[in-house]
């Protein structure tokens, strides 16, 4: 048997607190109801009054400066672009904490098999999508409209009826198909103080009472479709990661059966990665090209502190007033830099250091920073990641012993 095969009989160390996470929301869950429905019909009204675009958007175009009538560049036209512009960024951050969005599997969660499920994510473009008063509207995680059309949703078409609907969803290219991984509400009855598992079940019974996953037509012209749920056994586990799917497969999602739906980043939901069940296990720059060096985008804070977009965000170095300053900065902007030699340094899973080089400032269509567990999850795949065959063996373990899991302990 070759040295890698062999199994290392000590236990890989957490480089987190992403299992006191977990237990803190819960907790939270538990102790603060939101006011969901109120919140899901500000969402569903936001989403239909966004302006159309077909795609979304590198990057913001730039002004382009030509001679035009006289005045059209006078002081007050420029003050109403700026104006535009911040309202612009301001829907963008506002639209990407309306999604769940799941932390990067950096350690593995105390009993997975028993509290966990697992799918195979669709490669595309994750999107909030509103059914009311005869329209369907998918918004992207930048705020931007990626579909308006007609659908066989409630209320989402020629069916017009005063409920709205709102799915969590994966717009799948190659078939132009959305998947549904989650629902947020549902003929205005919001869901998102409800667990998982009743969603998952409410999802697959209540799309399929409509003509949801017929094929597109003049009033349908996207198909929905659900993806296939498991139980996060090892036969569940092995099936969401290599059994054939009618999607391209990006990864793994894992959604504890216990979880609300939680706006934001949330410990409750994970996504894994490997070079087997996905094309993008590490970033690439711009040019579809992995860099030398693991990049990562961070806030600026007002007192200089970059920062993740987590809550509370995570502090990962410091930028000199006069550097801010001369570099034309401000609080608020979202800044590239790349990991140098020195790597990240974490003591008792707490971020202790980190070697930062300033690249520059981030793609404008970005909506928010990196968060910790993606950071530290692709510096794991560079260093030593997480693999299935740890995910594998963790599940078949007796319950409450899944986080002594075998194998390689973290470099750096």
């Amino acid at each position: 048997m070759a040295p890698h095969d062999l199994r290392r009989p000590f236990k890989r160390p957490p480089i987190s607190d992403q299992e006191r996470r977990r237990e803190q929301s819960l907790l939270r869950q538990a102790q603060n109801r939101q006011d969901a429905q109120r919140h899901a019909r500000f969402l569903a009204s936001s989403a239909l009054s966004l302006p159309p675009q077909t795609s979304e958007p590198e990057s913001e175009p730039e002004l382009e400066l030509v001679e035009t009538e006289a005045g059209s560049g006078s002081p007050e036209n420029l003050d109403e672009v700026e104006d535009s512009k911040q309202k612009a960024a301001e829907a963008r951050k506002w639209f990407a904490k309306q999604l769940m969005l799941p932390e990067w599997m950096i350690d593995i969660p105390n009993n997975l098999s028993q509290d966990w499920f697992v799918f195979a994510r669709p490669s595309g473009k994750r999107c909030i999508v509103v059914a009311c008063n005869g329209i369907t509207v998918s918004s992207l995680r930048n705020g931007s409209t990626l579909h308006r059309f007609p659908s066989a949703l409630p209320s989402g078409g020629r069916k017009k009826d005063p409920s709205y609907s709102i799915l969590d969803c994966i717009f799948h290219e190659v078939d132009q198909t959305y998947y549904v991984i989650d629902m947020v509400c549902w003929q205005s009855y919001p869901l998102s103080d409800c667990t998982a598992e009743f969603r998952f079940f409410w999802l697959n019974s209540k799309l399929a009472e409509t003509g949801a996953f017929d094929p597109p037509s003049h009033y349908h012209k996207y198909r929905f479709s659900v993806v296939p749920v498991y139980s996060c056994d090892s036969n569940g586990l092995y099936t969401a990661y290599s059994a054939p799917l009618p999607y391209v497969r990006d990864g793994l999602l894992f959604y504890n059966k216990h979880a609300h739906y939680q706006a934001g980043i949330t410990p409750l939901a994970l996504v894994w990665k490997d070079e087997n069940c996905s094309q993008y296990v590490m970033d690439t720059d711009s040019k579809g090209q992995v860099p030398n060096q693991q990049q990562m985008v961070l806030e600026l804070q007002k007192d200089g502190k970059l920062t993740t977009s987590d809550d509370p965000p995570m502090v990962f170095g410091c930028l000199d007033g006069s550097f801010i300053q001369q570099s034309e900065l401000h609080s608020g902007c979202l800044l590239r830099f790349s990991i140098g030699q020195g790597g990240i340094i974490l003591v008792d899973g707490k971020l202790e250091k980190a070697d930062l080089n300033y690249l520059g400032k981030a793609n404008r269509a970005r909506a928010s920073a990196d968060s910790f567990s993606k950071v530290m999850f692709q510096y794991s795949v560079r260093h030593s990641p997480l693999r299935i065959d740890g995910l594998l063996e963790s599940v078949c373990l007796p319950v409450g012993q899944e986080s002594k899991a075998c194998d390689v302990e973290m470099d750096g």
